[in-house]
C-alpha cells in the first residue's frame, strides 16, 4: 500500500506533505531526509488513527513520491476494508477466534499475525493471500 507525498524546498528545509492525508506535514534538511521523515510520519499517524478508530482516507493522489506503508499497518487497513459493515465479533466467529484476538489483528500497535492466520483470514473473506518479498 502506497501513499504519495509532495516535497518542496522552502528556505533551508524541504517540506513533505501528503495530499491524501492533510494532517501530515513534516520536513528535513535534504530531500532524502524529508522523504524519510514523511515515511515515519505516515506510519505514525496511520497507526494512531487506526487505533482510535478514525476513518482513514484511501490513497488516490499519484503524483510526487511514493511512500510505502509499513506492512503491519497495511494489513490492519486491509482487514478493516474487507470487514466492511460486518462487526469484529461477526468476523471473529467466522474465523473461530475470540473477539479480542480479532480486534488485535486490526490494531497495528498490537497485531503480529502469522502467515497461517493471514491465509485463514483471506479464506474467510473468499480471497487468496498473495505475498511479495522485495
Amino acid at each position: 500500500m502506497m501513499y504519495h507525498c509532495t516535497i518542496e524546498k522552502e528556505g533551508e528545509e524541504y517540506i513533505a506533505q501528503f495530499p491524501d492525508m492533510p494532517n501530515i506535514v513534516t520536513c528535513g534538511f535534504s530531500h532524502e531526509e524529508a522523504l524519510a521523515m514523511a515515511k515515519e510520519a505516515l506510519d505514525g499517524i496511520l497507526a494512531a488513527d487506526i487505533s482510535q478508530g478514525l476513518e482513514i482516507p484511501s490513497p488516490t493522489f499519484n503524483g510526487g513520491y511514493p511512500v510505502a506503508v509499513a506492512n503491519h499497518i497495511a494489513i490492519a487497513l486491509q482487514l478493516r476494508a474487507l470487514r466492511g459493515d460486518q462487526s469484529q465479533t461477526e468476523i471473529a466467529r467466522k474465523l473461530g477466534l475470540s473477539y479480542q484476538a480479532y480486534q488485535r489483528l486490526e490494531n497495528p500497535k498490537r497485531a503480529n499475525p502469522t502467515l497461517k492466520t493471514l491465509e485463514r483470514i483471506a479464506g474467510a473473506f473468499g480471497k487468496e493471500l498473495s505475498v511479495t518479498i522485495g
